[in-house]
């Protein structure tokens, strides 16, 4: 309505000027109702030819682009007048707000990429003290090697080449003996027992000098070594009480038992090269072993494998497995594990009178059973099952057919709190002082040939000295 209106107007303005106006009213091609105003140019007879289209469309686009420059203007934040709107048309509205992120973000991978250059810079560092650290190592085994590859020379070149890497190497061990002295001294009470000798670990005729008895005493821990990675929060340490040539009674293996693949079996030729860090050789298991209950015994590691109630024998020379067998009916993985946990179900033990395992089944409802085994077909021989709940203690040990058990990981002033004697099949309470001197006990295995007791406290590699009434 609003254009009709319009050309009304239009005409009655022409006509008042005596101008001829046309109105015409049509449907167009698609049916819609159209209105065609015609009026006669008053400038012009004829309506230019082709030439004059160029101007006329300038014209247009002229006109076409104002208006454009004229709706941004209204769009935008608009400045005022025809200048403000022509360069408000001429770019972006508002271009400062994305300029501003992209310096923002330009001078955030500025940052990253320098704190990725300092980080490549400190992992370089980190490479070459490795590189200068391990080249040190393999150093140190070789001097190692050859100061033990010459049993016969006496002469003065072997002095000449032990001396080097003796001084700057061995230098804390007279530290650590002195420490270990005083261990001994400390305990006068042991000769109104009329048994010193079994306070003094290392002596190499312990075995035969004395008889077996009952625990009477266990000596404050001593520090052998410490593992320097978390894979060593707990483990297992020990030496055979009845080695296999080409090992000795000081050849020291250790295993660190933090991880879901554990193969790696550590070999050191004595406890000081131990508590060095630098093995003589690294055994990978043919299979992963569970947990801290490992033992080495005659010339072979005994250990539970990975997610299974078997025992299986790993020998040291010929580096395969010799032996394998179930537990019948042993729970494992979790069922049935001492207190602190650690898929300690299976725990194997070493005493005078041979091989043990120490676990629980569903028949003993969670109760110690003990199972004396061959070493050499791991056939149990006989079981004894106990009162003394698994998961009520924190680890156990063997030592003259009797099971020993300690009342808590964690607490500094835990005690042996049970015996289980297999002879009479009969158990006791005790309570024997047993110092956790750092707090996370995880592994306690007797050493009949040493009469000490070998443990692994948070990464601490320790021995307990101890005391046996007279049988």
């Amino acid at each position: 309505m609003l254009g009709t209106w319009l050309l009304l107007c239009g005409g009655l303005a022409l006509g008042c000027r005596a101008e001829t106006a046309f109105l015409r009213r049509a449907d167009d091609s698609t049916g819609r109702c159209t209105y065609t105003f015609t009026v006669a140019s008053p400038m012009e007879a004829a309506c230019p030819d082709a030439g004059g289209e160029p101007e006329l469309r300038a014209e247009l686009a002229a006109l076409a682009a104002r208006l454009s420059r004229l709706e941004s203007r209204e769009r935008g934040a608009g400045g005022s007048g025809p200048r403000g709107g022509e360069a408000g048309g001429a770019r972006e509205p508002q271009p400062g707000v994305p300029a501003g992120r992209l310096e923002a973000a330009y001078s955030e991978l500025l940052r990253a990429k320098t704190r990725l250059e300092e980080e490549k810079g400190r992992l370089e560092q980190e490479n070459e003290e490795l590189g200068r650290r391990l080249e040190s190592s393999a150093q140190e085994v070789a001097r190692l090697r050859a100061s033990r590859c010459h049993p016969g020379g006496g002469g003065p070149g072997r002095d000449t080449l032990r001396a080097p890497g003796k001084a700057p190497r061995w230098d804390p061990q007279p530290l650590a003996y002195q420490e270990l002295q005083s261990e001994r001294t400390e305990v006068p009470a042991s000769r109104l027992l009329e048994e010193t000798g079994l306070g003094h670990p290392g002596s190499e005729d312990l075995g035969t000098a004395t008889g077996c008895g009952e625990l009477v005493w266990v000596g404050e821990p001593v520090v052998f070594g410490r593992a320097d990675s978390i894979a060593g929060k707990y483990g297992v340490w020990m030496k055979d009480p009845e080695p296999v040539p080409p090992f000795t009674r000081e050849t020291t293996w250790r295993v660190d038992t933090v991880g879901t693949e554990v193969r790696q079996l550590f070999q050191y030729e004595a406890a000081e090269q131990l508590a060095q860090g630098y093995p003589t050789k690294v055994h990978i298991l043919p299979q992963p072993l569970e947990s801290t209950g490992a033992v080495v015994y005659r010339g072979g590691l005994f250990f539970q494998p990975r997610r299974s109630r078997a025992v299986a024998r790993y020998d040291l020379r010929g580096e395969t497995v010799t032996a394998e067998r179930e537990i019948p009916g042993a729970g494992y993985h979790g069922q049935y594990p001492y207190s602190w946990g650690g898929y300690t179900d299976i725990d194997l033990a070493v005493d005078e009178t041979g091989l043990w395992v120490i676990y629980s089944t569903e028949k003993a409802r969670g109760a110690i059973v003990l199972s004396k085994l061959d070493p050499e077909t791991l056939e149990i021989r006989r079981t004894w099952e106990t009162k003394i709940r698994k998961r009520g203690v924190a680890n156990s040990f063997v030592i003259c057919g009797t099971l020993y058990t300690v009342s808590s990981y964690s607490a500094p002033n835990a005690t042996i709190n049970f015996a289980y004697d297999t002879a009479t099949s009969t158990s006791r309470a005790l309570s024997i002082p047993f110092e956790n001197r750092f707090r996370y006990l995880s592994m306690v295995d007797y050493n009949p040939t040493e009469r000490q007791l070998f443990a692994w406290d948070s990464f601490n590699m320790v021995t307990y000295p101890i005391r046996l009434s007279q049988a």
